[in-house]
This record gives C-alpha cells, structure tokens and sequence, in this order.
C-alpha cells in the first residue's frame, strides 16, 4: 500500500476490503511521506520493518527485485500523486489498485493506460459502487432489454460534507480536496462528479458523447466552485442530467441514479444500497431486494448475508477487491480469465473519467457549449 497512513480514513476502508474475503496479506508499503509514521503504520498492520519503505519510488524498485514481491499494489494517497506512483508500479510489471479518479490530466491518464497496456498488467480502479450487488443486478437488467432502449438517464452525487468552509479549519481532506492548485474548479467533479458518470455508464453501457455544464459556488469565500449541473448526451441519442455538489445542505452521501427507458425505468441510491427500484411500463412497481433467489446471478455472486441482511460500502469494496483476487489468481497459476461487461472498474474507466471531466471544464470556460468528447 502507498498512502493510507495514520488518519488516512480511506486507506482503513481498502484494508477492511481487502480483508473481508479473507483473500489478501498486507506485506509491505509507503505509509506516509514521514518515514518515522509510516514505520508507525508498519508497526501497527504487523508487516516486516525491512518492508516498510520510505517512499514509493524505493518501494517499485526493492519490490520488484524479490522473488517473493508483491502481487499488486494499493494506491490511496491524494489524487495527485496517483500518476507518479502508478506510473512507477506500471513500469516494473506489479499490478495495480488504484483509488479513483485515476489522475488529473488526460494527457497522464492516457500515459498510464499506455503503459498498462504494453506491460500487461490488472489494473483496478476502485470505483466502489460498481461493487454492489443491486447495482450489478441494474446492469444486468438494462443489458437483457428490460427497459428497453435506454432514453433518459439522471446521476447524482451531491453530498453536503462540505456546507460549511471546513478548509479554514484544519479538515485535512476539505484542505487538498478544494486547494485550487491541486485540480482548481474541476474538484468536485474529480471527486464526486467521476463516480456519477462511471455509474450511469456501468449500468446502461453507454458512454457520455457531449457535456454543457455550468460551475458554481454554494459556500462563498471558497476558493474553487463546489457545485457542478451538467448536460449529457449519451452515444444511443440519450439525454441526461448529472448534478455534483460538495455543498448539498442536508443530503448525506447523495449518491443516486435514474435511468428511463421506453418499457420502463429503475432508480438506485446510496443510502438504501440493497434496495433497487422498478418501474415496468405494464405492471406494478416492484422494489426489488438484494438476497433475493431470482435475482440475476451477478446480483447472486456478490451477496453474502442473504435476503434482510443489509450489506454495505466496506462489502462493495471488498467485491471489487474479491473479484480482482480472482483475476490476479488466475494469472498467477496460467489460467485464463477473461473480463465481462459488469466486471471492476480497470484502467480504461479511469481514462474515460478524466476525458469527461476535461471535456465539462472546456465546455464550462466557453461559457456552457455543448462540447464533444474526444476519441479515448
């Protein structure tokens, strides 16, 4: 692991995950850019001090030279250093997990992709929500034609962690999440706005085509716009809305979608994760409940508990993680293993989230033309 040090909240999200299927050992990492804390990290995650290394450059480099090296990497350091240690990892042949977005500029996420692709490794992207089994289960509803063509699509992710100017007060992720010479305006959507667009496009398999959008502040005196409404154009002819916000008063997580179809229409969110929402064009609303027998065997594989048993953000984390053991396994004993349309989130995600979010931010400096997404 790189990052993920003492107070690093999501670093203790990834290990729970990589845990909770009991197909992971945490051996070696970078903890902190202060040694003495990462030494600390080590100390308390029980791994050799002779793999507790000083930064993440030593790290690739030693690794790579043991005969028993790391499997994969975990990379849960701030955004802007995704780029500079995935690249380093990508360069001696370790896979890769990788916290999303992926990194802050096309140009490095297309690098990354680049290099991936000539050395052949896994690489994971970690958007988390891909990982619940209701939403898998949406996916494979919308791929067998239960909605029909797909005509609408609405995606949120506006919480309201941020109303009030946590930055001013020494909240250590509001301080890098809106420091304008980080990612500027183009944060909230990084941020939030990443996992609504891989979100819609992971349960209707579609891709965004053209963005409009329009910036905006909710709290004054901050630096960077924390509230982002977004126009889309999906490639079938679709439209859809896409709203992200750091500064919704009273929403929780925020996260949501809804999808419209020409025979019906299916709404998921967040806070009520094993629930998914049915709206046929002939028949009764349905709600539909994770642990279900008739759910789709995708729904199926990635339940644990069963039917009343609700499952939640660590489970979800740990899918992706269990799915990717099964992907890293098989390449380790020579067998083939071969990815599916509703399978984690890998490299080629990651490059057509940045590609959105550049294309939002150039639609947002013309003033909110409709601008295109160029070819990934």
């Amino acid at each position: 692991m790189v990052g993920g040090g003492p107070g690093a909240g999501i670093g203790e999200t990834h290990r729970i995950a990589m845990r909770l299927d009991d197909r992971y050992e945490l051996v070696a990492g970078a903890f902190s850019r202060d040694h003495e804390k990462s030494l600390a990290a080590g100390r308390q995650f029980g791994i050799s001090v002779d793999r507790v290394y000083p930064d993440y450059a030593t790290m690739a480099e030693r690794e790579r030279e043991r005969d028993d090296r790391i499997d994969t990497v975990v990379i849960v350091t701030p955004t802007d250093k995704h780029y500079e240690v995935a690249k380093a990892f990508a360069e001696t042949g370790i896979n890769i997990i990788c916290d999303k977005p992926l990194c802050l500029s096309l140009r490095e996420a297309r690098e990354l992709k680049a290099l991936a692709d000539k050395t052949k490794i896994i690489f994971c992207l970690t958007h988390n929500y891909s990982g619940y089994a209701m939403v898998r289960h949406a996916g494979r509803m919308v791929r067998d034609g239960q909605l029909g063509e797909v005509r609408v699509i609405q995606a949120e992710h506006a919480s309201g962690w941020a109303i009030k100017l946590l930055e001013k007060e020494g909240h250590k992720q509001a301080a890098w999440r809106t420091d304008p010479n980080l990612s500027g305006d183009a944060s909230v959507l990084y941020d939030l706005g990443t996992h609504a667009h891989q979100l819609a496009r992971f349960i209707t398999g579609l891709e965004v085509s053209e963005v409009a959008a329009e910036l905006s502040h909710i709290v004054q005196g901050r630096a960077i716009k924390d509230n982002a409404n977004l126009l889309l154009r999906f490639t079938n002819g679709a439209r859809g809305t896409l709203w992200a916000s750091m500064a919704a008063v009273g929403n929780e997580h925020g996260l949501a979608i809804r999808v419209y179809g020409e025979r019906g229409s299916l709404a998921w969110r967040h806070e009520d994760p094993q629930h998914l929402q049915y709206f046929p064009i002939d028949a009764a609303p349905q709600i539909l409940a994770q642990g279900a027998d008739w759910l789709s065997s995708e729904a199926r594989r990635w339940t644990r508990a069963g039917l009343g048993h609700p499952e939640g953000f660590f489970e979800a984390f740990a899918n992706l993680y269990t799915e990717l053991a099964d992907a890293l396994l098989a390449r380790s004993q020579g067998r083939a293993w071969k990815r599916t349309d509703l399978s984690f989130p890998d490299i080629n995600d990651g490059v057509h989230g940045i590609a959105f979010v550049e294309c939002a931010m150039h639609s947002y400096a013309a003033g909110g033309a409709w601008t295109k997404i160029g070819s990934i």
